[in-house]
């Protein structure tokens, strides 16, 4: 079993088509702003339970679940065809985040949050060395991980490879690459982010077609991973018209 914590998490895990097993609910918060989350648990037959918030508090991965806790069944991880069927159903060119060892959840989870959010069609992440979807991913996603489907790989530079050879042109986010808006992002685009403090590996820079970079002007000439994700997935987005 996983947990998802947080009211705005289990309201989207519950709209979405995620195995919910029980709903724990802290006698507190039972009083307050609960009662859609309630009705779309009774909808689905889904068991709610009362509880002390010292309960919640003990299953709790960040000691932010907002007085509420949804167990349920484990993450299912996607494949990379699963991805690019989901662009296909939408009658769009795929749109692909994959992230190179990114270690922080909650960077994970604000990058899987903007990717939903703008349109992309699935992320792609590493089985070792990397953060996993878990509690955290999912509350700091704001829920979106229970819409987009992450693909779990063994390597990056082998996942980089079959996206090129189904027509995949990767982008590598990278100090020394082109300016990202002088870029024409009409292609089937991969994007890679690489990890918070190194960056994309050299492996895996070498696999990619082009590096762009989001040009800085002020005293520090660096972002967050998740902000430079989100600055990128924007201006390709943009170019594609949203």
């Amino acid at each position: 079993m996983r947990i998802i914590e947080g009211k705005n998490p289990v309201m989207e895990a519950l709209r979405s088509d995620t195995q919910i097993d029980t709903i724990l609910i802290s006698r507190e918060a039972a009083q307050g702003s609960m009662n859609k989350i309630l009705e779309l648990a009774k909808e689905k037959n889904i068991l709610v339970k009362n509880v002390d918030k010292a309960l919640l508090d003990r299953l709790s991965e960040n000691k932010r679940h907002q007085g509420i806790i949804a167990e349920a069944m484990e993450y299912e991880y996607k494949d990379i065809d699963d991805i690019l069927d989901f662009a296909k159903q939408k009658g769009e060119k795929p749109f692909v985040i994959i992230l190179d060892e990114i270690t922080d959840v909650h960077n994970l989870g604000a990058i899987i949050r903007t990717a939903e959010c703008l349109g992309a069609h699935g992320v792609i992440i590493p089985k070792r060395r990397a953060a996993q979807v878990n509690g955290v991913v999912a509350k700091s996603s704001a829920g979106a991980v229970e819409f987009l489907p992450v693909a779990r790989v063994t390597n990056i530079v082998n996942a980089i490879e079959e996206l090129q050879k189904k027509g995949l042109w990767i982008y590598g986010a990278d100090m020394a690459g082109n300016n990202v808006g002088d870029e024409k992002f009409d292609v089937p685009v991969g994007l890679v982010i690489g990890n918070e403090g190194s960056g994309i590996g050299r492996l895996v820079k070498e696999k990619c077609d082009t590096l762009v970079k989001i040009p800085m002007k002020g005293k520090i000439n660096s972002l967050n991973a998740s902000c430079a994700a989100s600055i990128i997935i924007y201006e390709v987005m943009k170019q594609r018209n949203m």
